[in-house]
């Protein structure tokens, strides 16, 4: 699936329905699922209506047994070792963001 065509809503609601098929073909209710997580029901409902919390996400995959799927979702980011050798075993934290070159502001106009 391209989600690069899709809006923000339109990704929700892709995730929830596949949050949704997950726990149907688990065979649970979305009240045994908040049972089994402790969250609400509201929690679960919102989830599978693509309103989920990043915290209900965690606990939902848990209690499902999906947590690997989470590697597909944000891989873990590699370093290439030319990259590593540059920064001597540092470990970078934070972004240094784009430079540009500032133009000189021209003084004779208002």
């Amino acid at each position: 699936m391209d989600f690069y065509v899709l809006s923000d809503k339109a990704i929700e609601l892709e995730l929830g329905n596949r949050f949704k098929a997950l726990r149907l073909a688990k065979n649970i209710t979305q009240k045994e699922l908040a049972g089994l997580t402790t969250l609400s029901l509201n929690s679960i409902k919102a989830l599978e209506s693509g309103r989920g919390k990043l915290s209900t996400i965690i606990a939902v995959l848990r209690e499902l047994g999906a947590l690997e799927q989470l590697d597909s979702f944000i891989p873990v980011t590699s370093i290439s070792p030319i990259q590593l050798a540059k920064m001597q075993g540092k470990v970078r934290e934070r972004a240094s963001g784009y430079r540009t070159k500032k133009t000189p502001v021209d003084k004779t106009q208002w």
